[in-house]
């Protein structure tokens, strides 16, 4: 059997994967911007725009988003910078 993930909230925020929002021209001078951290238990966190709502409809077969997660969306640029930072494996 299989167990279902469960996220760590003992994780800290260990280091930013890529650039900050800012750093890419993403922040539109706000301090509220998308940023992707490493925690400390190697688990991914992710700020972004929440678009559970407008995807809703939308997914894929086989996706969907559960009542305790949100689909949220980050700038394409924030991923090309963090991609070096990501492991392969």
């Amino acid at each position: 059997m299989v167990s279902r993930w469960e996220a760590d909230c003992a994780a800290t925020f260990a280091r930013r994967l890529g650039r900050s929002a800012a750093e890419l021209g993403e922040s539109g001078g706000t301090t509220t911007c998308p940023d992707i951290w490493e925690l400390s238990n190697g688990d991914v966190a992710v700020i972004g725009r929440d678009l559970t709502a407008h995807y809703a409809g939308q997914l894929p077969p086989g996706v969907t988003v559960g009542d305790d997660e949100r689909l949220v969306v980050l700038p394409r640029s924030m991923i090309i910078a963090a991609k070096p930072d990501i492991p392969d494996a």
